[in-house]
């Protein structure tokens, strides 16, 4: 695939953060883009934004779906193949996560459960839906979003990160096993799985929000006490009132995406630029690289490491 011009794309997670840049540059270079999301009005503003620096005649479409609910996705086929008039598509990229269910031990299962039903399920119920239209097409590519998450299961020290690390296992596995199956049954489709670092995104507020976690400021004292709880458990005790741990819970989230080493635009173009070059494994972000050298170089050792390799969020 050398140009993504006249082709037909579908992006998940496509309301903010990475999926909202890939739709914005896919569109940008005259490839029609079906995206979906459970914010419709990160949707809207996405397609708005698309559709400003689109070339005349790329279509962008919006879809409301939970890409956990396989019922859901097959509706969000279904408007694709009516909406942009085809029997096939050119490229799926599976790009929607969300985080939580930090511990196995002591969290929540409900949160537990949703992470892992977005992160691995939604890469599932949508690569069951779409490639088959991917295999109708002559030049198909299925691009699956795991993490650094995916070869290095935590955030460091005093921060477990099972459900999300498990899911991400799993989308590197799958995606890694897809390549001799597509190369078998459908040779013309490639695969490539992405492990992004850290990434300047809202992955941090939009799971508060997913979860059902409320604001900072709405939380009230129970929720404040379990809060301390946790950060005692990690070994973060602080001595916070009750308007600083507030301000704190907020910092975190606007901090993971202002803070972060690499742009979501910036990790757009890293993968849209690995996908026109046919590579299987797109690193995105020197973090990523770093990371992913150092588990390689001892794989036991790391675990053992006491200094954290990522920007935990809370």
């Amino acid at each position: 695939m050398d140009s993504f011009a006249g082709r037909i794309a579908v992006v998940t997670g496509g309301g903010s953060g990475m999926g909202r840049e890939l739709v914005l540059q896919l569109a940008a270079q005259g490839c029609s883009v079906a995206t979906c999301d459970v914010n419709a009005d990160g949707l809207t503003e996405t397609a708005r934004r698309a559709q400003k620096e689109a070339p005349d005649g790329t279509r962008v479409t919006t879809h409301l779906c939970d890409v956990s609910d396989e019922t859901q996705v097959t509706r969000f086929r279904d408007e694709v193949v009516e909406q942009h008039e085809t029997d096939h598509v050119h490229l799926v990229f599976n790009n929607a996560g969300i985080g939580g269910g930090a511990s196995f031990v002591t969290g929540d299962r409900e949160e537990w459960d949703r992470t892992f039903a977005v992160c691995w399920g939604g890469v599932y119920n949508c690569s069951r839906a779409f490639v088959p239209l991917l295999v109708a097409s002559d030049d198909g590519y299925l691009v699956n979003t795991s993490s650094v998450n995916g070869f290095w299961a935590t955030l460091g020290p005093g921060f477990p990160h099972t459900a999300y690390s498990t899911a991400k296992f799993a989308v590197k596995g799958f995606s890694e096993a897809l390549l001799e199956d597509f190369r078998i049954y459908a040779p013309h489709v490639k695969v490539a799985v992405v492990m992004p670092g850290h990434i300047g995104t809202d992955i941090v507020t939009n799971s508060r929000r997913l979860h059902g976690q409320p604001d900072p400021d709405r939380m009230s004292d129970a929720e404040l006490d379990e809060m301390r709880a946790d950060l005692a458990r990690r070994g973060l005790a602080m001595e916070l009132a009750d308007h600083e741990l507030r301000g704190f819970m907020k910092m975190v989230g606007e901090g993971f995406r202002e803070n972060a080493p690499t742009s979501a635009a910036e990790a757009a173009t890293i993968i849209l630029e690995g996908v026109l070059a046919g590579e299987w494994r797109i690193l995105v972000g020197d973090d990523a690289h770093r990371i992913d050298a150092e588990v390689r170089a001892d794989p036991e050792g790391i675990y053992r490491s006491s200094k954290p390799l990522l920007a935990p969020p809370v």
